[in-house]
Formats: C-alpha cells, structure tokens, sequence
C-alpha cells in the first residue's frame, strides 16, 4: 500500500457551490474571476456568484428539481461558469457534453442520462436542436445562452432575478455532475460524480497545485472534461485566482491570449507541449510571465518535458488523474524538483494506491530501485459513485473496499514517485511480449522530421499483432517507412520494433489530448 506524503485534508460536507463561494470576501466579490480571453470582456467574482444565483432561480421556475438532470454543450466562455454553476446550486445534475460531439453522441448521453433541459451556444444550435428533437427536449426546454429565435436564452434567465431554491440534499451521495467516460476503449459510459467527490478533489489538489490568488489561469482545456472542470475552473475560482477562458485552440491564438493577458499557469495536454518544444512560432510571443506549464490527461515524455522547460525557462510538471477520480490522484508538487518530469508524480492527501500484477493479481512491492510494473490502483474521497446504469462496468473497476481499478500500467521507485507505463487495455501483445504504445510514441516525437505519433496494435499478414505506427511528419519532411521502422528499431528491443507505418496529416485526439486508438485500429 503507497499514501500520500502529505497529511489528509479535512473534506467538508458542503455543496460544491457553499465551498467554492460562501466564503468570498468582500474584497474576493471585486477581484477579476474570468477574462474572455478573445474579447478581453471580464466577470467580476461578484457578477458570477449573482449570475449562478439568478440561473438557479431561473430553473428552479422552470421546474427543475433536485436530482433533475441538465445538459451542457457549450466550449469554455466565461459564462460556461454561471451555467454550470447555477445548475448545481439548484440541485440538479449537469451533465457536460463535448463540444464536437455529433448529433448522434449529443442523442446518446442525454437519452442514456435523461436530461430534461439543454443548454448550448447558437453556433452549436443545429446539432443541439436535433439531438433535443430526437429525445423530447421541446424548444423552452433548449436554452441558447447566447439567443436564437424560438428559444429562452441566458440573458432571459437572467432578467427574471428569480431568488435560487432552498434545496437540500446529501453531497456525498447526490450526483453533482456525470461526465461520460472518453471512449477511447469503448462506449462512453456515465461517470456519477457527487459534490464531496468534487470539493474533496479541490482539498487534495491544494497543497500541490500551487495556484494562487495573483495567477492568471489560461483556461484551454475544456471545462466539459473533468480535468478543465475541476483543475481549471473550480480549483481557480476557490483560489480566487483568474480564468483566461479560450473557446477553441489555434497554437497563434494560444501565444497571444498568453502573451497579451500575461498569463503566468498554463494547464495543457500533451500534443500542446510538442507544440511549445518544436514549433518556431514560439520564439514570436514573449511568454515570460509563465511561471508553470501543467500537463494532464495523458503521459507526458521527460524528455519532451525538459525540452518545454528550458525552451520557455520555466517549470514543467503533470499529473495523473482520471473522470473516475474527479479526476485528481497523483500530481509532481512544487518543491519536488528532483522528481523526473516523466513521473506523474505522488499520491495527492487523502489517496491510497497499490499496484497489482497483471498476471498474477499480487501487490507488486517497492524496493530499492523501480518497481515491477502492475495495474494502479486507488482508493480516496474523490472515487466515482459508479457508472449510471452500468453496475456491471462498476463492479468491474469497484473493488467492495473501494478501490478503483484504473486500467493504467504505473511504476513506483524508491521513493515512491510513480510512472504510468501505459494502458493495461492498450497493451500490445507482439509474440508473447507487452509492448507499451505511449513508449514507442515517446522515441518516435524525439525523430526531428516527425511532428507527432501514435502506435497501435495491427494485424500482420498472419493475423498477429504488431506495432504499428501512425506519423505526423514535419512541414516539408521528406520520410518513408523503412526510415522510421530503422530508426526504431536501433533504439529499443527486438519485440519493440515498429513492423507497420502509416502517414496521416493528424493523430485523432478526445478533447483532453488522448489519443483515440480504436479511431486509428478502425482504420
């Protein structure tokens, strides 16, 4: 068994809207909380607080109870915050929906989570209409925050100045918020989140994410996912720190708001930092203000780390989390600079974690140098509830003691910093030996012609399984097959080899920057 190294935090039994707001100061009423990073326009903490306040009301008007599930399709703009928000503070549950999601994805979560409104953005008004249509949301039940005709719209809900609902509910029980699971190995599924998941989440993350009060937040990372939900927006606003919000990413676009809103934490994924490593756009904006980049939502290389660090003279961490753990378990803290940039870092307060042998189901044992890998597992407030309508997915990642099956591949050295080696689901079997993609992946972003990767299992002609990789190549590279399968193959093991190449113009990526591997097996 590995804990954390830092003492438990005392989790509250508050809603998340009474921990993130019933104590605002008067001076926190009048501090910026979120910048359109575009437009520049800026909410005050006080204008949110009224703003979630009269959303609550509103709904609470419009019949929505506790319980009652609302849906979101809607990219990170300020008012995301009083939406999602005033959602919670009424009672109900929101469930956030991906912003590229089809009209067929947006039919599938609100019909599997039986939303009753919808909240969405006129430019997504086409797929949000025919989703509604297609599971019995009506047109007064479609709120358009930023108006179309036929609709009710934020500024509607707004101008009734209705009083919020007297609720009461048990935050450790009561769904706050049901994300669905990325997909990346199967079916979404509904992840049953509660507010103690969430404001114990947010009392973990505060000794090692050391974001404060003077910080500007680029605000990137969708807040539909949990990592933007819960790092982004609710540890910023509990910082009273300010959210830089970007509804889309344009790495020019990326490099202004940084520059010209001096933003000083940076939350990226992975793709991003290959980014600010490779891209000669960089050396353009001065980005001398950023004191931290933070990357999540999928393994971040140390080598490529390294190269962010010193290109942008600043410092480079990540964490590790899953929807299933709000997301938060393991995080580099701020004063462990001897902790390798690859390493996902140490367990956060509260957090329980063993690793287990994939073959043979025993807890793998630290020792003097780095573990044996095995499958991580965790236990700490911040655990799902369990996947709506799915006991049988729930009881395959819940242990009765509560521990939850993460699917990841970790490591753990002497002194106890660990390292995810790969997804257990992603593992490829070459002859008998696990190859780990994420690996490969690493090595092939270190080749100068190639932009980015991805490697996945594939049938040779024998019906085997292979590693294949699928390559990005630079602006101009000239590269062939035989040239990345030898450039491999001088730097690993023999059943490490890449057998199979394809050249494709982007690797397909989920919103939080992982990779969609049965995308590309599909191919």
């Amino acid at each position: 068994m590995f804990t954390s190294p830092f003492p438990d935090e005392i989790i509250p039994a508050l809603s998340i809207y009474d921990f993130l707001f019933s104590d605002l100061t008067a001076a926190d009423l009048n501090r910026i909380a979120l910048v359109d990073g575009p437009s520049g326009a800026e909410t005050s903490y006080a204008q949110l607080v009224g703003q979630i306040d009269a959303v609550a009301g509103a709904l609470a008007d419009r019949g929505v109870k506790v319980g009652d599930v609302v849906g979101m399709l809607c990219p990170n703009v300020p008012v995301f915050a009083s939406v999602f928000h005033g959602i919670l503070r009424a009672g109900a549950t929101a469930t956030t929906i991906n912003a590229l999601s089809t009209p067929e994805e947006i039919v599938s979560q609100l019909s599997d989570s039986k939303a009753r409104f919808l909240f969405t953005i006129s430019p997504m008004l086409p797929q949000a209409e025919i989703a509604a249509n297609e599971v019995g949301i009506d047109a007064e039940h479609l709120i358009v925050i930023d108006g179309a005709e036929g609709h009710p719209s934020l500024r509607d809900l707004l101008a009734q100045q209705s009083t919020p609902p007297e609720v009461s509910f048990d935050p450790a029980t009561h769904i706050a918020v049901l994300p669905y699971s990325s997909g990346t190995t199967g079916k979404p599924k509904g992840v049953m989140l509660s507010h103690t998941n969430l404001v114990a989440n947010v009392q973990q993350c505060r000794p090692v994410l050391d974001v404060e009060q003077d910080d500007r937040v680029l605000a990137l990372l969708p807040f539909f996912h949990i990592y933007g939900m819960t790092v982004l927006l609710n540890i910023a606003l509990k910082k009273r720190a300010r959210l830089v919000t970007m509804p889309k990413f344009d790495l020019v676009e990326f490099l202004r708001i940084t520059q010209d809103h001096g933003c000083t934490y940076l939350f990226i994924a992975p793709p991003i930092a290959v980014a600010l490593a490779k891209h000669p756009i960089i050396e353009q904006y001065d980005l001398s203000k950023v004191r931290v980049v933070f990357s999540g939502a999928a393994p971040l290389d140390t080598a490529l780390a390294e190269t962010v660090a010193r290109r942008l003279d600043t410092r480079v961490a990540q964490g590790y989390g899953m929807t299933e753990m709000s997301p938060v378990s393991h995080v580099i803290p701020p004063d462990r600079m001897d902790i390798a940039r690859g390493s996902i870092g140490v367990p956060v307060a509260n957090i329980e974690c063993k690793l287990i042998d994939v073959e043979t189901g025993e807890e793998v044992l630290a020792g003097t140098g780095m573990s044996e890998p095995g499958e991580l597992w965790v236990r700490g407030p911040n655990i799902m509830l369990g996947y709506l309508g799915r006991d049988d997915a729930t009881r395959e990642s819940l242990e009765a003691d509560g521990f939850l099956r993460t699917g990841d591949i970790a490591t753990v050295d002497a002194d106890g910093s660990f390292f995810i080696v790969d997804r257990l689901k992603e593992l490829i079997k070459y002859k008998g030996y696990q190859v780990a993609p994420a690996e490969l992946e690493a090595l092939l972003l270190t080749h100068p012609l190639i932009a980015d990767a991805a490697v996945v299992g594939a049938p040779d002609d024998d019906g085997q399984e292979v590693p294949k990789a699928f390559v990005v190549t630079v602006a101009g590279a000239e590269l062939d097959e035989d040239a990345v399968m030898a450039f491999v193959a001088k730097r690993v093991a023999p059943h490490k080899k890449v057998r199979q190449v394809a050249f494709i113009e982007t690797v397909p990526k989920s919103s939080s920057g992982k990779i969609l591997r049965k995308d590309l097996r599909a191919r």
